[in-house]
């Protein structure tokens, strides 16, 4: 966590913001998930003037090592802050833009602890449930790498997960991208549950 010496005056400001804020409109469908959620414009849209109004600010800025940091600043020079690492799947400007809003919009909620999303984890349930695991032998795709030796997830689990969770990617779309072992279906899948129950 990043912070200056002393946050009294970020804390009652940011007490303040909550006593106002009031609800976030969620305006954006996921196709995904069946669910919708708040758009980083509209979040924007809500937030600013009444951080304003409490002497706050929001400085988000992309790092060079594709990180993000994000600092809740008071007018005293008080602040409080993280930052993020971004996997973007492609290195193409399309996929590092997605990216960022992604990491921007999730950052804002986190340090302002807005509900910007709904609870669902019903539909999430019924999707991986139903869906079949099935093998692809065509020689011209990939074996998905999303479980490292450890038994942990990669990066491109990571950012398959990212995708769905935007309503980018599907299941659909993975097994006509790769080919996918039992193994690293469970592990996206996995990381989506996570992913839900994180929100």
């Amino acid at each position: 966590m990043l912070s200056s010496n002393t946050i009294t005056q970020v804390t009652t400001a940011l007490v303040e913001f909550h006593n106002k804020v009031g609800t976030i409109k969620k305006d954006t469908t996921n196709p995904f998930f069946n669910s919708k959620y708040a758009s980083l414009s509209n979040i924007l849209s809500t937030v600013m003037p009444i951080l304003n109004n409490c002497k706050l600010s929001i400085v988000q800025m992309v790092g060079e090592d594709n990180t993000l940091t994000t600092l809740l600043v008071h007018e005293s020079g008080e602040y409080i802050g993280d930052r993020m690492h971004m996997m973007p799947i492609k290195q193409d400007p399309q996929a590092q833009g997605s990216a960022i809003t992604y990491a921007r919009r999730y950052a804002v909620g986190a340090i302002l602890s807005l509900n910007i999303d709904e609870d669902d984890d019903g539909n999430l349930a019924t999707e991986a449930s139903s869906s079949s695991i099935t093998y692809d032998d065509n020689p011209s795709k990939d074996w998905l790498n999303a479980t490292n030796k450890d038994g942990s997830p990669t990066p491109m689990a990571h950012e398959i997960v990212r995708m769905m969770d935007l309503g980018e990617y599907s299941f659909d779309a993975l097994y006509s991208d790769y080919k996918v072992s039992r193994k690293d279906r469970a592990m996206i899948e996995k990381l989506l549950n996570e992913t839900k129950s994180n929100l």
